[in-house]
């Protein structure tokens, strides 16, 4: 419960695989439940099935603030994340980096970046990155060492332009699925996941509570 507004804290899990109910939907899914367990309220977005465009690096967004696109991820940018207490973005590694769907919808986010930095409109203090955490949830088929590097700078600049909390800590990364034949094979990650969305809730329930 967000004692602030004595409701339960939302947690908003967003799916960029075009594949659904696959290994990293899954990954996500597993999250959200430990979350839910824990009292919080859970909302996922799919992306994919989504009617949205990609940015058109017009920068109309520097002078108004708002995007010029008026499709399905305008609700997403200037409400559910931004109400959210805890944003989660889910890419498997497609071409060493997320897929197509989750580059769109971070690359559409450069308004906050323009409210926050062009306009000035925008400020989150240092207590609302703290309550505010961000994760980054992601599957790869291989098991490279640097599989999922690529992906932190995105995802970092999405989580700093909404002043969400992210630390290396915050990603729950599946390596292996070739290995593993699929998610539900790998031995840990599951699990893994449902527990780091249950502590999410309760350590910002904690935290709130201070």
């Amino acid at each position: 419960m967000n004692p602030n507004t004595g409701r339960p804290l939302r947690v908003l899990g967003i799916s960029g695989s075009p594949h659904r109910h696959g290994n990293t939907e899954q990954l996500l899914d597993r999250f959200l439940e430990g979350a839910a367990d824990a009292g919080g309220d859970t909302e996922k977005i799919i992306l994919s099935a989504l009617d949205y465009r990609s940015c058109r690096g017009c920068n109309a967004c520097h002078k108004t603030g708002i995007c010029i696109i008026n499709d399905d991820l305008i609700p997403i940018l200037t409400k559910a994340v931004p109400e959210a207490d805890v944003v989660v973005l889910a890419s498997p590694i497609y071409s060493m980096s997320i897929t197509a769907e989750m580059k769109a919808f971070i690359d559409r986010a450069h308004t906050i970046w323009a409210q926050k930095f062009k306009l000035h409109q925008v400020h989150y203090d240092k207590e609302h990155f703290t309550t505010h955490p961000g994760y980054f949830l992601a599957t790869a088929g291989m098991e490279r060492p640097d599989i999922f590097d690529y992906a932190y700078p995105i995802v970092t600049a999405f989580f700093n332009g909404f002043g969400c909390g992210y630390t290396p800590d915050h990603n729950i990364t599946a390596p292996g699925m070739d290995r593993w034949g699929g998610i539900k094979g790998h031995p840990t990650a599951l699990t893994f996941a449902y527990t780091a969305g249950k502590e999410a809730v309760r350590q910002l329930e904690r935290m709130q509570e201070k």
